[in-house]
């Protein structure tokens, strides 16, 4: 949902299952400068059983070996969402153990504040401690904040391209995919406005 708002400005509440991770691309202005985004949106990550290990799919592995930028989202109203983070984040580092890459802690639904699991100290103690930025947005009700998030996340990006990434790169085989997949996006908009009983629209 944060990634439609993100690329789309729409909110939809109700998408098929994202198992495999789709790739989309954006380009916008950054103090002048236009740049060229491509988002990532990775399947589910999970705790394993009674441990503090990650169950992580192949697919993303391949994603974190070439992002330059990582954005953790979860849910204030699931505490599950929120303990996956740290261990994510130790695996990260294992991949790119001397690289500093910027990061964004996301915390969706805030306009869920009655079932709220999450308090906003713990997101942002959190953040503090994984080296990154803390933000609280609702997907559904601001897409402006969303907006605001990404945008926050490139402006750190941008600062950091001319800092030495060769550590990241050096001696892997996994290239940066080059076919971002707009066209999935918006049938993935259709289906879920026609599931719905709304007319889809061509974005």
């Amino acid at each position: 949902a944060l990634v439609v708002r993100f690329l789309t400005k729409r909110f939809i509440g109700d998408y098929e299952a994202n198992t495999a991770g789709a790739l989309y691309s954006r380009k916008f202005t950054i103090d002048g400068e236009q740049i060229s985004l491509q988002v990532q949106d990775t399947p589910f990550v999970s705790l394993e059983d009674d441990t503090d290990s990650i169950c992580c799919q192949e697919q993303i592995n391949r994603s974190i070996y070439w992002a330059d930028g990582f954005v953790f989202v979860y849910s204030i109203t699931d505490y599950e969402s929120f303990r996956v983070l740290r261990p994510l984040h130790q695996h990260i580092r294992r991949i790119h153990p001397n690289a500093n890459i910027p990061l964004l802690l996301m915390a969706n639904k805030g306009d869920l504040l009655r079932a709220r699991q999450v308090s906003s100290k713990e997101g942002l103690q959190l953040a503090v401690e994984l080296g990154g930025t803390y933000c609280e947005v609702s997907a559904r009700e601001n897409c402006e904040g969303v907006h605001e998030a990404f945008q926050q996340l490139c402006q750190e990006l941008s600062r950091s391209s001319g800092s030495c990434n060769g550590e990241k790169r050096r001696g892997l085989h996994l290239v940066r995919p080059k076919s971002p997949n707009m066209q999935d996006l918006k049938r993935r908009l259709k289906q879920a406005l026609t599931s719905k009983g709304k007319s889809a629209t061509t974005l």
